[in-house]
């Protein structure tokens, strides 16, 4: 392009390349390594033709739980006054830190759901809560939800403006055998009767599951999965009676348990179209009493193994009549309430983002973290309820991340993982890179496969409406071609670079561009902003740091 036409065009610059060409890019952060650390150049490779996931736009959801304060794991107790019983929903942080998502999608179940009843005008049975008793299934005794706190619930769910999906309690009617399974059809009268009332009082619910953790093995007990299929169907069918004035009606979800190959086929086949979300749970680094958790949310081939689960499922879908989509119904990494200083702190945003990119390369269109609150997991401290490192990569994430995702590649260390999606709010990319080395600078060039622009924006700060996709046919035959400097030596890209205090990875505090993020005396949560960064610059990723990267190159997928 020559320099009158360059002027011509001003700020928003045009590059047109046939389809089948590469354009390499460079571009550069301002926060750079530790003076001692070593630099690694390495390359990103992002597929811009045609997305290969799309996400709900409200992909992010968190859980809360029905756990009482007595439930202790491995001698630590760790969830105080956090269940739906108890949890104190006049607290500002709470309410800022949901309304900062708009909306938070909240899944409120877990293992106590299939042992609660509801206190609706059906109940003939007292409304007591839930008693430890350790020969008990699950080291509980039966609880109950008193139709007041739902309603109290609801009124601070409105207010927060989240999005709700209820866990029901799906071994209502069955008998567990000697071997451990659940058998007979489930007893939805309690059920319906709460479902109704719900309805009745014009509460808003995105969706309603069936179960915890029932799948396979099962946890505590199982259903099989053509007698589960049949009780989805009676939960649809539930559904479509009670709401059929009713539009949107709220999602049927099911079956919210640990992924069993055949037991999901099986499953998956049986209730066709009765079931509009398969919720898989996902605790792939084992108990929260293991030593070795950070060894695994370091190492790049252990993190590597959950593709497994979201390929099989996501072809078990495919190949099957379903209109369904995944989800990850629940999420807490390491099962027994997590581990403290590990699963909520700093260390934890590479193993969660990392999941959230994964999750989204197959597709998988919602992912709730197990918890907004409670446990050593939550996204929120327990007791003060001030944000958690992973709080503030959910709240980026959710910000900055759009929803066609992009095929990924890095070449060069093991030790950096890279996730592309369009951008969510701008015209362009946004680029997430962690790095896991503990010791070694990334400098990270970008490298195109498809014909783009580059688009500059009058006002950097000014959100855009986000685009529909647009595919592209596949080209056979590339090469890469270096962008002269002077088209991008004039944009700018944004950087927002996350590091632990002190550079402790059990730090339970976060820094966003060398600033401490916290809440201020009136719970407002802070306002995260980015580094300008010239983007004929490489991208510098410090050791121990993850970087969510937004460039203002408009690719056909997003375009």
């Amino acid at each position: 392009m020559s320099s009158s036409q360059n002027r011509e065009m001003g700020l928003c610059f045009l590059v047109c390349i046939v389809s089948c060409s590469f354009i390499y890019v460079s571009s550069q952060s301002a926060v750079a390594g530790n003076d001692n650390s070593s630099v690694s150049e390495g390359t990103v490779f992002i597929d811009g033709k045609t997305s290969i996931g799309k996400i709900d736009e409200d992909f992010i959801c968190a859980t809360l739980d029905w756990w009482p304060p007595e439930k202790c794991d491995y001698g630590t107790c760790s969830w105080d006054q956090a269940s739906l019983i108890n949890l104190d929903l006049n607290n500002n942080i709470l309410l800022n830190a949901i309304k900062a998502f708009s909306p938070l999608k909240i899944r409120l179940g877990g293992t106590l759901q299939d042992k609660v009843i509801y206190d609706t005008e059906d109940n003939k049975q007292p409304c007591v809560q839930f008693v430890k008793n350790t020969s008990q299934m699950f080291g509980f005794t039966q609880g109950c939800l008193p139709m007041y706190r739902w309603d109290e619930l609801n009124a601070f769910f409105k207010k927060s403006g989240a999005e709700i999906i209820f866990g029901l309690n799906a071994l209502a009617g069955r008998s567990i055998k000697s071997d451990g399974s659940a058998v007979g059809a489930w007893n939805y009268t309690n059920a319906e009767s709460f479902i109704s009332y719900t309805v009745k009082k014009n509460y808003s619910i995105y969706g309603w599951e069936l179960g915890n953790e029932l799948s396979g093995s099962g946890v505590g007990t199982r259903v099989a999965a053509a007698q589960y299929a049949s009780d989805t169907i009676s939960l649809y069918n539930t559904v479509k009676k009670i709401y059929s004035s009713i539009e949107p009606k709220p999602l049927v979800i099911a079956p919210g348990g640990f992924f069993d190959a055949n037991w999901f086929k099986e499953f998956v086949d049986k209730t066709g179209n009765s079931v509009n979300a398969i919720t898989h749970h996902i605790y792939n680094l084992g108990p929260g009493v293991d030593t070795h958790l950070i060894e695994k949310i370091l190492d790049p081939s252990y993190l590597d193994g959950e593709a497994d689960t979201f390929n099989s499922l996501q072809s078990t879908i495919k190949s099957s009549a379903t209109s369904a989509v995944a989800w990850v119904g629940e999420s807490g990494g390491a099962y027994n309430s997590g581990r403290n200083l590990v699963t909520n702190a700093f260390v934890f945003s590479f193993w969660y983002l990392d999941q959230l990119g994964m999750a989204s390369a197959y597709d998988t269109k919602t992912y709730c973290r197990q918890s907004l609150i409670g446990g050593n997991y939550g996204l929120l401290n327990t007791t003060t309820f001030v944000p958690n490192p992973d709080y503030y990569s959910a709240l980026l994430w959710h910000r900055l991340m759009g929803r066609n995702v992009l095929s990924t590649s890095f070449s060069g260390t093991k030790k950096i993982r890279a996730y592309t999606h369009c951008a969510k709010q701008s015209k362009g990319i946004t680029l997430l890179l962690i790095n896991l080395d503990n010791s070694t600078t990334a400098e990270v060039t970008v490298t195109f496969n498809s014909t783009w622009r580059l688009h500059q924006k009058h006002k950097p700060h000014r959100p855009h409406k986000l685009h529909k996709p647009h595919r592209s046919h596949k080209s056979h035959k590339s090469k890469v071609t270096r962008l002269p400097q002077r088209s991008t030596s004039r944009i700018t890209r944004e950087e927002y670079h996350l590091t632990a205090k002190d550079g402790d990875l059990h730090s339970q505090t976060m820094l966003l561009n060398g600033n401490i993020l916290t809440v201020n005396s009136s719970g407002d949560i802070p306002s995260l902003e980015p580094l300008h960064v010239n983007s004929s610059k490489p991208i510098m990723v410090a050791p121990f740091s993850i970087v969510f990267v937004q460039m203002p190159y408009v690719l056909p997928a997003c375009s």
